[in-house]
């Protein structure tokens, strides 16, 4: 940890709370996929846990967040209970888009957390759109707007780079980099493999940050948050980062080795945290167990909130589909 850097005992603790949270919750999900009570595909976050809790703690309620499809840590952080997000994994209405959105779709209106995206680099414009909106109607509102690195790949990712430069729009981009866009190595993909001096070229300010290091990650957020709001235009954080898990449930992970994995598990950052706040008197064993007890029982509770939950009833599944509406009204108005 930077000896530059100075936070209190009780943010730090947050820090280490916020993480395991996280890391805690999709361990669960895992027990839970293979029960068979989460259908459908599954993206954990295991390993990049720093990134959005740094991020969260430099946003303020009126900012907006547009995540990816690997988005349970960044609704965790952004305040969405943990039970509301099982319940829509599971599918039940009591889940935050009545269970229809599912895992890769968690949405949160009170919160302005704007997805879940399951389209590579498709959260990009939308995030410039709600930032363009913003600016005129929310002084001082910025938008956070995550994705990964494979979306560097996309037309979607150059084209608001491009727009958000010169419009100078209130965004936050976050590139979670991974190293991998599924199975793809970075560096197969990308002729220059720091994504940062790619924005650049966009005449934007970039930098890249170590999110293994989750002090470094959140202090980087803060002073690109600060950036954006101050009316600065855009600014983009590299976040290097690894998955400890498959891209997915259904990921054989054949284009990595173990020795790899177990390399980067040895930079977990919420260990790398615990070991730093423990050796620094900033944290007991005590206080760590009652942290991880704490987070154990918020977890039972929220599965049990999500098991004890209700699915759609079939009368209501036409519910908010546009076609279905439309459909109706043309069975409706048919001649009998």
């Amino acid at each position: 940890m930077s000896e530059k850097i100075h936070l209190d005992r009780a943010h730090l603790h947050h820090l280490y709370r916020e993480m395991l949270r996280i890391r805690l919750f999709e361990t669960r999900c895992v027990e839970l996929y293979q029960s068979q009570k989460i259908r459908g595909f599954l993206h954990l976050y295991d390993g990049e846990e720093a990134v959005a809790v740094g991020v969260m703690s430099a946003l303020q309620q009126r900012d907006a967040v547009v995540a990816t499809y690997r988005e349970h840590g960044h609704a965790l952080a952004r305040g969405i209970p943990m039970g509301t997000v099982l319940a829509e994994m599971m599918g039940k209405v009591e889940g935050c888009c009545r269970g229809r959105g599912g895992s890769m779709h968690i949405f949160d209106r009170q919160r302005r957390f704007f997805g879940g995206n399951a389209i590579v680099g498709g959260g990009l414009p939308l995030a410039a759109g709600i930032a363009l909106a913003d600016r005129q109607l929310r002084a001082g509102a910025i938008t956070a707007c995550f994705f990964g690195e494979g979306a560097v790949g996309e037309g979607s990712f150059h084209e608001t780079m491009n727009l958000a430069s010169l419009w100078r729009l209130p965004v936050l981009f976050v590139c979670e980099n991974n190293l991998y866009a599924m199975g793809m190595p970075l560096s197969d993909a990308e002729a220059e493999t720091d994504i940062y001096r790619k924005v650049r070229a966009y005449r934007m300010p970039a930098e890249q940050v170590d999110a293994m290091e989750p002090v470094l990650m959140e202090a980087a957020a803060r002073r690109a948050a600060d950036h954006v709001r101050a009316g600065n235009g855009p600014f983009f954080l590299e976040c290097r980062t690894y998955r400890f898990r498959a891209h997915s449930m259904f990921d054989t992970q054949a284009y990595r080795t173990r020795g790899e994995v177990e390399r980067w598990k040895q930079r977990d950052p919420i260990e790398r945290l615990r070991a730093w706040m423990t050796d620094n008197h900033e944290l007991t064993a005590a206080e760590s167990g009652a942290i991880a007890a704490e987070v154990e029982a918020q977890l039972d509770a929220a599965v049990a909130f999500a098991e004890a939950g209700t699915l759609e009833r079939v009368e209501d599944l036409e519910r908010f589909v546009l076609m279905g509406e439309v459909v109706q009204e043309q069975r409706a108005e048919a001649p009998r």
